[in-house]
């Protein structure tokens, strides 16, 4: 099993082109070799054919031209038996070879001519030296008429339609001598007349020699006796064979090479886009659900893929709002984890006092073994009533938290005269501590646009506060002024400088500033929260200030009724 972990595995790419090598290339080279041998044995057939069409052809144009010759000359001769004189007969065989167009010479030989280049009998002759044929028939006994041919006459009439042939043909004589020739080359001649067979069969087209891809052919004419011989050179072999050859090569060799190009093309295409799914499987496995994949759209993109990369897109976007959701909600339980647990810090410290209050003054009120007098019982009435305001006022805090954060708090929305409003909480909380208030408002100041009941609330939350968070025997201050269309209520108290990134901390739920003031002073750390979310829910803001000479202050602002 470790061994078979080991193996390396491919990529794609490396895949595609051990593919190519398989699919492409191999069958390429293989297709060539059976090709290219297909091809050279069928124009080896074909170089075959028509070596023997052509030998057979040549004696065809040898008899036909020795036929007409033989037939020329009987008719002169028969001409020749009936003419009495020779003047006459002179006269006849001038008029003769200036018609002629085979017959270069004419005469009249007679029987006491000793000539050494004939003997009396018919025969025909080749001249190698004067490159002529000679040809005798005999008139009579005495007389017989020698007619020459030139051999250049005989060349033009047998190898007439070969003129532009680059095969070597050769003529030979019954001895074996070179009588005519086209394309002639001595070394190719000798070579040719050494293979040729010392057997030949008469009046038909034979190939011989061990060259397959330069056929020999020769005819053997009986009458005349003559030997044809076609020569396969080395040129005409180069320029069908090897030609052709070359030619299938390339060919397949730029069929190969464009597929591959095409297929390169495609691949990397291909390769790209798949990359792109690979990094963005490797993104939202290391946890960015924010990862898109962007492919390279075009006609070499697969649908597939296309769709594999939509559906990965869509997947993303929603474990991304998943993500979210659980991230938001994650927090929110937090959250709510601290506000409970805040919540039961609060509950069991701040409302532990109250109650004890309430329950050791009432259980003093109901002894039965004392008896109290009436200033007694009235103060520690007193003393009950104070506790449960502050337990009914705690609680109300408490209430109001949800329905601050989940933006549902039901206000009624009216015309509020500030004075009244402040007097009020000022008389509210007035009890708590013997502390100037100062209150500095203009007279017929307008009214804002606000809930009575809850604008109460938030002065009697910061008159609170300020009663607790500043020195003994400092006034508190509330200034009233109008900005445009704004009533800017500023409540000010002396207090330690706090620096801005604390400040705004205080808005926090259960937030109190950890000095010797606070460890003195109980309180719930809620009503800054509670005073932030009920003026902007009135649609009012607040800030928070403090300044280097000891002054708090918080700046509310609400609209004023137009």
């Amino acid at each position: 099993m470790t061994k078979i972990r080991d193996i390396k595995r491919l990529k794609i790419v490396e895949q595609i082109i051990l593919v190519l090598l398989l699919a492409v290339i191999t069958p390429t080279i293989v297709t060539t070799f059976i090709v290219n041998n297909i091809n050279q044995h069928a124009v080896r057939n074909e170089l075959q054919y028509s070596a023997l069409s052509i030998s057979e052809s040549i004696a065809s144009n040898i008899e036909t031209f020795t036929r007409s010759g033989e037939d020329e000359l009987e008719q002169i001769v028969l001409t020749l038996r009936h003419i009495p004189d020779a003047k006459s007969k002179s006269e006849y065989l001038k008029e003769l070879f200036t018609n002629s167009k085979l017959i270069s010479k004419l005469q009249i030989i007679h029987k006491n001519d000793k000539d050494k280049y004939f003997k009396w009998d018919e025969y025909s002759y080749y001249d190698k030296e004067k490159q002529e044929i000679q040809i005798l028939k005999k008139i009579n006994n005495n007389e017989a008429i020698l007619a020459t041919v030139d051999i250049q006459t005989f060349k033009d009439q047998i190898f007439n339609i070969y003129k532009k042939d680059d095969r070597q043909i050769y003529i030979l004589d019954k001895n074996k001598t070179l009588l005519a020739a086209h394309n002639y080359n001595k070394k190719d001649f000798d070579r040719v007349t050494y293979a040729l067979p010392k057997n030949l069969l008469l009046n038909q087209s034979q190939l011989f020699g061990k060259v397959k891809n330069q056929p020999l052919a020769y005819f053997k004419l009986t009458d005349p006796e003559l030997v044809i011989i076609v020569n396969t050179t080395h040129h005409i072999t180069k320029t069908t064979i090897n030609t052709a050859r070359y030619k299938i090569i390339l060919a397949l060799c730029l069929s190969a090479f464009f597929i591959i190009f095409v297929v390169g093309i495609y691949t990397s295409y291909l390769y790209i886009n798949i990359r792109q799914l690979f990094k963005g499987i490797i993104a939202l496995s290391k946890g960015n659900y924010n990862r898109k994949i962007r492919m390279l759209s075009n006609i070499f993109t697969p649908y597939e893929i296309i769709f594999l990369a939509t559906e990965f897109n869509n997947m993303a976007d929603e474990i991304n709002n998943t993500y979210k959701k659980l991230k938001h909600t994650n927090k929110e339980l937090k959250k709510l984890d601290e506000f409970r647990s805040n919540l039961i810090d609060t509950v069991s410290h701040e409302f532990r006092t109250p109650l004890t209050s309430i329950k050791g003054y009432t259980s003093r009120l109901l002894r039965q073994d004392i008896e109290l007098d009436e200033e007694t019982i009235q103060k520690s009435l007193k003393i009950i009533k104070n506790q449960s305001e502050r337990l009914s006022r705690m609680v109300e805090d408490l209430l109001v938290i949800p329905d601050i954060e989940g933006s549902k708090l039901n206000l009624i929305i009216d015309n509020v005269n500030l004075a009244d409003t402040i007097n009020d909480a000022i008389l509210s909380t007035k009890h708590k501590a013997q502390r100037e208030v100062i209150v500095n408002i203009p007279e017929e100041f307008p009214d804002v646009w606000a809930d009575n009941d809850r604008l109460e609330q938030v002065f009697i939350n910061l008159i609170d506060n300020a009663y607790k968070y500043s020195y003994e025997d400092t006034p508190i201050v509330i200034d009233v002024t109008q900005a445009k269309s704004q009533a800017v209520v500023k409540v000010s108290n002396s207090y330690d400088y706090i620096p801005p990134d604390k400040l705004n901390k205080l808005f926090g739920k259960f937030i109190r500033i950890d000095d010797k003031t606070t460890r003195t002073t109980r309180g719930t750390g809620l009503g800054l929260f509670i005073v932030k979310g009920l003026i902007l829910a009135m649609n009012g803001s607040i800030e928070l200030e403090s300044s280097k000479e000891n002054i708090f202050s918080v700046v509310i602002k609400l609209p004023i009724k137009e």
